[in-house]
């Protein structure tokens, strides 16, 4: 687990070879979420997307609404590997633990820079933003479980789970009281508008989807990917393995849909029943790619994410980056206006961008992986 190049690496050879000791599973299901990350970013007109491609408006969910909260889940099943494996080879908790600091400043760093391009406006940079919250997660998420068993971790999500649903529901924001799930007046927004007044996304409404309060329930669904990495990791049954993966994702799925009568699934405000129910899912849809991909070896379908998956961090940093130079530069307009949407249904064209994008980046990280160069996390 961390950001570091490598070349050449041992640790992730050519997708298509048995890889002993690794998950192959985990490198496709990281694969396929940044792939779709990258097409619902990077859409030709987001008004005229099919429906699954477009976040849900405020309550609610959809299909894109799971590409977040699986990222961070993945990472927190990569974590369990990575980290255990250091220790028993000898690694010391302080060290381990620094080289974390170092890693998750640089991702922060990277986000920071992606904020700030083409314009580097920084009186008004925004601080928070996808990487950011993933280099939080991914710090705050080691420390517990460097410090902390399985247990100690489960206890860890109940509590962030049930400290951000009581300060979501009992804190008395200013001007509109407590318990209020809407733009504006929420507990999230309140927290945001407090400490980063003036850096907020897009500084509307005072408010970041990214923001700092949320991030509570973000890290919840790195320690919830913990545990599914301490399943895999037990000695014992493969069928037993994969009960327990699925009992633990119906269950959390159970509970985030029981409690959305009280507590909305919502993505803007990662509230305690989103963080529940995406982890659940996450925790379903791995077990199926892990029977598939790990136990019977059906692999060949899988190439084409695993590509994606060794190399997420460098595709989804170079997606960012072409987007704006495409936007400030004309040429999106001229090649989806010119070429694409002459040729497609408004809601086709927009897909047709959004795949292009893919492809475009899917190119980038297979000549990455030819010349075995990987930017790890």
């Amino acid at each position: 687990m961390g950001l570091a190049i490598e070349q050449g690496s041992r640790l992730a050879p050519p997708p298509h070879r048995t890889l002993a000791g690794r998950l192959v599973s985990l490198d496709a299901f990281r694969g396929a979420t940044i792939a779709g990350m990258i097409l619902v970013n990077n859409l030709g007109d987001h008004s005229n997307a099919y429906a699954p491609l477009r976040h849900a408006p405020w309550h609610g969910w959809t299909m894109t609404d799971l590409v977040f909260p699986f990222f961070l889940w993945i990472m927190g099943v990569a974590m369990t590997f990575s980290f255990a494996s250091r220790l028993e080879r000898g690694a010391k908790p302080d060290d381990l633990l620094m080289h974390v600091f170092r890693r998750a400043g640089l991702l922060f760093a990277i986000g920071l820079f992606l904020n700030a391009f083409p314009q580097f406006n920084f009186p008004e940079l925004r601080i928070m933003g996808v990487l950011q919250r993933i280099a939080l997660c991914y710090l705050f998420g080691s420390i517990i479980y460097v410090w902390s068993g399985v247990r100690g971790r489960a206890l860890w999500c109940v509590a962030l789970l049930s400290a951000y649903w009581a300060l979501s529901k009992l804190y008395p924001v200013p001007g509109y009281g407590a318990g209020v799930l809407e733009l504006p007046g929420n507990f999230a927004q309140y927290v945001d508008s407090l400490v980063l007044k003036g850096h907020l996304y897009r500084n509307q409404l005072m408010w970041d989807p990214e923001g700092l309060a949320s991030t509570m329930t973000a890290l919840a669904n790195t320690l919830l990917g913990t545990l599914c990495g301490a399943i895999l990791r037990e000695e014992g049954d493969r069928k037993q393995k994969l009960h327990s993966m699925i009992v633990w994702g119906a269950a959390l799925v159970l509970a985030g849909l029981i409690g959305d009568r009280w507590m909305p699934i919502n993505k803007n405000l990662w509230t305690s029943t989103y963080a529940m129910f995406t982890s659940g899912l996450a925790f379903i849809s791995f077990a199926a790619a892990w029977w598939l991909v790990d136990v019977k070896l059906w692999r060949r379908w899988a190439w084409f994410f695993v590509v994606f998956g060794v190399n997420a961090i460098a595709v989804y940093t170079a997606s960012s980056i072409l987007a704006d130079i495409m936007s400030i530069t004309g040429w999106k307009r001229a090649l989806y206006d010119g070429f694409i949407k002459p040729a497609f249904s408004l809601k086709n064209a927009s897909l047709a961008y959004g795949l292009l994008n893919v492809a475009v980046m899917f190119s980038l990280a297979w000549v990455l992986h030819r010349r075995k160069i990987y930017l790890r996390l």
